[in-house]
């Protein structure tokens, strides 16, 4: 028998047995994903001993083995290996590298990664090994689900339901973490409702905390905040990614209109690329901004070595850029530590802004094969929904600097030399959006306190990891009320005409948000009674409050910690509206109409 003839013979056994061998494998990926999920949780946090860890231990290695070996299988499986390797490059690399890792420790008896990891001033490998297999068992558990999404087809879900509901099981999932022993410092592990609360202001990519951050949880505690910040604010940049393979779930072309904020509609039916590049680009920036950090941190914060210091830039790079605004100090960059850390303020003014322009106008913007094009022809411009992101949002930050530094001048900002006083508004500017803050928010003046409900409220662009209304929203209702004004019969924008439609929705999204916001602020007068009674606060303390979990910014005048129980479910509840978006609650919930197809005679009225 020669080469060929056993090659052929080989061919034949393969396809034979390939769909029987690929459907055993992927129901074994799904229960080794949940056994070695269930051990990671167990073994990090809960306390054990020896002889329980090196057994969790072992089984989290066997799980490693077996993604190998199946990774493999699929590979052999493919008639295709070039195109599958393509399609399947960021697990490879992971195969690969565990791989490496696995031989390297078997073999040498040390980790490539913590050799690495120790040249950087880890000094302890146990942190930084937690938040590996952390980061890599999700990864690979996502990436098996993804492979299971065939399973979805015989479904036909509405994708607004879909969408809420990815958000509502990160939040719980992300609840039942910190509620274990070993993510907090103090014992017993967190409450239930405070637990609910923390995971889903920061898978809300909010903000708003009810205990310090660095005080309060542990390192462990701390990487599952990382984690949920990166998983929300992926998630709502991402999902309009996932209406590409949206006919993979069955679900019609039509129903795209129902999903606000995303991308727009020129994106749609993009490549299905397009959920990859939003990973590589976000996780991109997240790390340049990360590697700034490390470099900038004034070196009288007390880190006790590089370990702890990159950690922190990593955390507050991912927190920036998802405008989450969760820091590792106490008082946020208002701490005595970074309070005039300047250089660090403008790396976070910077990650903050850019997040919150939108992944669409990124890519219009900085992707290379865009630049190159416009290069050579320079009549072509940026796209629509880009100049609506930018334009306003550069309108925006140098209104609310401007604002800031005129109100506060003689406030907060007495103390600061010059540089300090333009760093400092603009970066309040810019932090209506995320939530960081360098001043005492409980210290701002009640005139520049409305300005920035007002710049809270309209937030930041769409497809971004923002909230608020959108500055598309406030684009188009502002070029109606402009064109009201004048007596124009159709109402333009950038040289485009808006369509009933959009005006319609923009309308919408701006009611929903007033009557949530109105309907909020109420609930919390009567439920926050205790914080009204207090000569320190008043109503507008409760407004800034709600205004900022509604629009996901996580601004605060102190009050957060000093909710009542009710209090705090409210701004759950608005924080988790504010994230999906109003009108995403709105389709999911609601009914659809039997037929379009009629039309009552038209109604006049008396306006205003």
């Amino acid at each position: 028998m020669d080469f060929r003839q056993l090659r052929e013979r080989v061919n034949l056994f393969l396809y034979d047995n390939k769909s029987k061998v690929l459907r055993v494998g992927k129901i074994l990926n799904v229960i080794v994903s949940l056994i070695a999920m269930s051990s990671l949780v167990y073994y990090y946090g809960f306390q054990h001993d020896q002889a329980t860890e090196e057994m969790l231990l072992g089984v989290i290695k066997m799980s490693f083995v077996f993604y190998v070996l199946h990774f493999l299988l699929r590979f052999i499986y493919s008639f295709q290996p070039i195109e599958f390797l393509r399609k399947n490059w960021f697990e490879g690399i992971i195969m690969f590298l565990l791989t490496v890792e696995g031989i390297s420790y078997n073999v040498f008896d040390f980790l490539l990664l913590e050799k690495l990891a120790l040249a950087f001033g880890f000094n302890s490998f146990t942190d930084l090994s937690a938040l590996f297999i952390q980061l890599y068992i999700l990864a690979v558990v996502l990436i098996g689900i993804g492979r299971g999404g065939g399973a979805m087809t015989r479904f036909k879900l509405n994708p607004a339901v879909i969408f809420i509901t990815s958000f509502a099981v990160i939040i719980f999932m992300g609840t039942g973490l910190l509620m274990l022993p070993e993510m907090t410092v103090p014992d017993g592990g967190m409450n239930f409702l405070d637990a609910l609360f923390t995971s889903t202001s920061a898978t809300c990519v909010t903000g708003l905390m009810v205990e310090d951050t660095p005080t309060f949880f542990t390192f462990k505690g701390q990487v599952v905040l990382l984690i949920l910040i990166k998983l929300g604010g992926l998630n709502i940049i991402a999902f309009g990614s996932f209406l590409v393979l949206a006919s993979r779930f069955g679900l019609r072309v039509k129903q795209h209109d129902v999903i606000e904020d995303f991308v727009n509609n020129d994106s749609h039916l993009s490549a299905e690329s397009m959920l990859g590049k939003v990973i590589i680009w976000s996780t991109g920036m997240e790390i340049l901004g990360a590697i700034m950090m490390f470099i900038f941190w004034d070196e009288a914060i007390p880190f006790e070595s590089n370990g702890q210091r990159a950690f922190y830039s990593i955390f507050h790079s991912v927190s920036a850029f998802n405008n989450a605004g969760i820091s590792l100090f106490t008082d946020g960059l208002y701490n005595e530590a970074v309070r005039f850390n300047f250089y660090i303020h403008w790396l976070v003014t910077i990650l903050v802004f850019f997040g919150a322009l939108g992944m669409v106008a990124v890519f219009d913007l900085f992707d290379p094969q865009n630049l190159r094009e416009r290069m050579r022809a320079p009549w072509k411009r940026i796209g629509f929904m880009t100049k609506i992101a930018l334009y306003f949002s550069i309108g925006l930050v140098i209104i609310g600097s401007v604002g800031y530094y005129i109100m506060e001048y003689n406030g907060t900002l007495a103390g600061y030399n010059q540089f300090g006083k333009i760093t400092t508004a603009v970066f309040q500017s810019v932090t209506r959006t995320s939530g960081f803050n360098t001043v005492d928010f409980g210290s701002v003046g009640v005139p520049s306190l409305f300005m920035l409900i007002v710049l809270m409220f309209i937030g930041s662009s769409s497809s971004s990891t923002g909230g608020g209304i959108k500055t598309s929203t406030l684009a188009i209702v502002g070029a109606d009320i402009w064109s009201t004004i004048r007596g124009a019969s159709n109402t333009e924008l950038f040289k485009r005409t808006i369509s009933p439609l959009l005006k319609s929705r923009a309308y919408s999204v701006l009611v929903f948000f007033l009557i949530f916001d109105v309907i909020g602020i109420f609930a919390l007068s009567i439920s926050e009674s205790h914080i009204l009674a207090n000569p320190n606060y008043d109503i507008i303390d409760l407004a800034f409050e709600e205004v900022s979990a509604l629009g996901t910014v996580g601004l605060s005048t102190g009050i957060t910690s000093l909710l009542s129980p009710f209090g705090k479910l409210v701004i759950i509840a608005s924080m988790f509206v504010g994230r999906v978006g109003t009108l995403t609650v709105a389709f999911a919930v609601g009914v659809n109409l039997i037929s379009k197809n009629y039309r009552y005679p038209e109604g006049h009225t008396m306006v205003g």
